[in-house]
């Protein structure tokens, strides 16, 4: 549906661009087939967080809930940053693995999808 602006030389300014985050960016994560979340979440971070930090101590806070991520096997977890297939390295920050302000990054636990299998 098209928006007609009520000034001819309106210009929008987003108020959540990057600048606005003190050196941080804003990373969504999304685990595939686990509804008991019900959308991405998004964290503010430094692009310099080395993402084995993200896999061993900020998802497991947030996920870790869920009965599911014990059994997570991450040697066969397949990942998608921005839409395309990604193989995050641990070893490296944020911004060396290519993730920047405001990026998605979804994974699939394959063989897991959802309490009792919920989501097949």
């Amino acid at each position: 549906m098209p928006v007609t602006a009520i000034v001819a030389d309106y210009v929008g300014v987003a108020k959540d661009s990057a600048d606005k985050f003190h050196g941080n960016i804003v990373v969504y994560f999304n685990w595939v087939d686990h509804l008991m979340f019900c959308s991405s979440l998004a964290f503010p971070l430094p692009p310099g967080m080395p993402f084995g930090a993200v896999l061993n101590d900020l998802l497991p806070q947030h996920y870790g809930v869920h009965p599911d991520w014990a059994k997570i096997d991450w040697s066969t977890t397949q990942w998608d940053l921005d839409h395309r297939s990604f193989t995050p390295d641990p070893a490296k920050s944020l911004a060396d693995n290519g993730v920047g302000h405001k990026s998605l990054l979804r994974f699939v636990t394959p063989g897991l999808t959802g309490i009792d299998n919920s989501h097949t």
